[in-house]
């Protein structure tokens, strides 16, 4: 095979003594790519390689689709032309009531180099769960010719509102006035949730005969069932067949548009004893083995206006409710009561909420799952800060289904007393490699007890957690474990340094940041010191970004490049760290400011990714985030290195 001579002469070079240590990346001729500032574009930057085509991956959380900011992502190629929006914002999850705006799309990427395919994830994605939003957040799996192939939502759960609900109307000659059985009925449906992944509503009405108004699956919203219900005209019927009319419901109205899964809630309205009443044991039997909940509703108007005994009319619809009837059955005076218990009887059907079985308790409601994403062999891991009261959670998604730990599992690290203090578990998420333990997942919790925490831990399939290390920040509100990075230094698949990010560490009267340096050692990681920053008398937030990058300067060991987005007044700055025989060196090679670069980049180092040769020169090459842009760093050919203005901190 036939090596670039860039890397040939490289290599060379790299044997003389000292020859690296006059590496710098090139300056001169940045590819700066713009785009929108107010969406953020640069917010997220990766390399992506598809079939030798290199492409810069860039997000933008705050991007708008038609009259909604739900962020998105953008494919720009390296070299030359404009960026194209993948419009991964308007895709749609079906059965479920979303709300897409200010959802974040881009807010965090992940590459998978195996298959070419990448996860944006939506941590602040909504859906509709009766009167409240549940921010679980969500991902979409984007495949190597850049089109949606799948969502990856392991905290969407079922809505507790998911029903079939089918009413029963008694339509017989003896219902008087009909319109008061209307407005019942459109009030009713006014209470109910009605949408995708909520409620759906079907109506029966019977006489002698039974007839379908409308099918379970016919209407979509509130608006448009209440239309449906206000043209039911009364059908008539000299007999009043209700066993007929439930068995009708339950083996075709169910069918018809039901959903698996789905809650199956009947509700049974009539005002008089049935002509058909020998079949009602074996239709409510029918009814129990399908699990169908039922309402009765007895209206006596028919009795009172004629002064008849209503007992066995009531004892009949005390029967067809479901067990308990103090839950489950109702009576009223006439037809013009009915709108007496229209809330009592929603209340009711509401408080059926829980009863889904299988289903992971919540405490994902606000999780923000994709808050961080990282890809591992079997899947990816999700950051999910909101979990458990704030707690925060990882989360994984894998071919075979998804991992959710207890609440329980991070007690050991996260104890009840402090659960107020929202650790914010998840706000980013990696791994590591050990030769005894293999791979080990790793998180941060910047809030954790106020000075922030990060755990080294196995999830397991039974839901479980075995946390092996903990790391705790020094100082409140330093942010530490914000960032976290793993770096393989020699590239032998053993991880030998862990990089953990303080951005907001508040020393000489600024937020100057921190970045900690642990090393591994047997089967643990063990401080090390900090890289130093440019000693520079002003907010930096030194560490808010830090990548692990291939070897840059050729000397076989991998390197790391740590952004500063505030200095230089918000301006921004990268500093790159080479890598030395298992360990980082502690004193930046090179420090690279955005006014080196373009004159009015902000927020330069808010991102940063260096994995691919971008330019087919045999050379590792940067992406840098900023606002409103994203910045390309070649990497010079190494007869370049010797001439390059020396710009090493000591």
């Amino acid at each position: 095979m036939d090596l670039p001579r860039g890397l040939v002469v490289a290599w060379a070079l790299s044997l003389w003594p000292g020859f690296t240590d006059t590496f710098n990346m090139d300056t001169r001729k940045p590819r700066v790519i713009p785009g929108s500032r107010t969406a953020f574009f640069g917010y997220t930057v990766q390399q992506h390689d598809i079939s030798g085509n290199k492409w810069l991956v860039v997000g933008a959380p705050l991007e708008t689709n038609g009259y909604q900011k739900t962020g998105d992502v953008y494919k720009c190629p390296v070299i030359h032309g404009n960026c194209t929006k993948l419009n991964l914002g308007r895709v749609t999850l079906s059965n479920v009531s979303e709300r897409k705006d200010n959802m974040r799309l881009g807010l965090s990427l992940a590459t998978n180099p195996k298959d070419n395919s990448f996860l944006a994830c939506s941590p602040l994605w909504s859906h509709e769960c009766g009167s409240s939003y549940y921010t679980t957040g969500m991902c979409s799996r984007v495949n190597s010719n850049f089109r949606f192939s799948k969502t990856v939502a392991p905290a969407l759960q079922r809505c507790q509102t998911y029903m079939d609900i089918v009413i029963v109307l008694d339509g017989s000659n003896s219902i008087y006035p009909w319109v008061e059985v209307q407005h019942f009925l459109i009030n009713i449906l006014k209470k109910f949730y009605i949408g995708p992944g909520q409620i759906q509503v079907g109506v029966v009405q019977y006489g002698e005969d039974v007839v379908h108004e409308f099918h379970l699956n016919d209407y979509r919203s509130v608006k448009d069932v209440v239309e449906a219900a206000s043209h039911i005209e009364q059908r008539g019927g000299t007999e009043t067949r209700t066993a007929f009319g439930i068995e009708f419901a339950r083996s075709e109205a169910f069918q018809k548009g039901g959903r698996k899964g789905a809650k199956k809630v009947m509700i049974v309205i009539t005002d008089g004893e049935s002509h058909d009443s020998p079949d009602l044991e074996k239709v409510i039997q029918q009814s129990e083995r399908d699990n169908v909940t039922r309402y009765a509703v007895a209206v006596l108007g028919y009795y009172n206006r004629r002064g008849i005994n209503p007992e066995t009319f009531l004892n009949e619809i005390k029967y067809i409710a479901s067990d308990p009837d103090d839950k489950h059955f109702f009576n009223v005076t006439d037809e013009a009561a009915l709108k007496d218990i229209v809330d009592a009887l929603g209340d009711r059907i509401f408080s059926l909420e829980g009863t889904n079985k299988n289903e992971t308790s919540f405490g994902l409601e606000m999780s923000q799952t994709g808050f961080s994403s990282h890809v591992v062999e079997d899947g990816v891991l999700l950051g999910a800060v909101g979990a458990y009261d704030w707690n925060g959670a990882v989360l994984k998604e894998t071919s075979a289904g998804k991992v959710i730990p207890l609440r329980e599992s991070y007690l050991k690290e996260f104890p009840e007393e402090l659960k107020n203090h929202g650790a914010y578990l998840g706000y980013t998420v990696t791994s590591v490699v050990s030769s005894r333990q293999g791979r080990v997942y790793v998180a941060g919790a910047p809030r954790f007890n106020h000075t922030g925490k990060v755990i080294l831990f196995t999830m397991h399939n039974n839901r479980s957690l075995t946390i092996h290390q903990a790391m705790r920040g020094q100082q409140i509100g330093s942010y530490f474990g914000s960032e976290i990075t793993s770096v393989d230094i020699d590239g032998d698949g053993v991880t030998d340094v862990l990089l953990v990010g303080a951005p907001m560490y508040f020393n000489e009267g600024r937020e100057r940041g921190k970045v900690y340096v642990y090393e591994l050692r047997q089967n643990r990681f063990v401080y090390n010191g900090t890289l130093k920053d440019s000693h520079s008398y002003q907010n930096a937030r030194f560490g808010s970004s830090i990548a692990s990058v291939r070897d840059l300067n050729q000397d076989s060991y991998n390197d790391v490049v740590v952004g500063a987005p505030l200095e230089d007044n918000h301006a921004g700055a990268i500093y790159i760290f080479h890598g030395f025989r298992g360990s980082i060196l502690k004193t930046p090679k090179q420090r690279i400011t955005a006014s080196e670069l373009a004159t009015g980049l902000q927020y330069f180092g808010c991102s940063i990714h260096g994995q691919l040769d971008l330019n087919e020169d045999g050379l590792i090459d940067l992406a840098v985030g900023a606002l409103g842009n994203a910045v390309i760093l070649w990497t010079p050919p190494p007869k370049c290195w010797s001439e390059a203005p020396e710009e090493t901190l000591s």
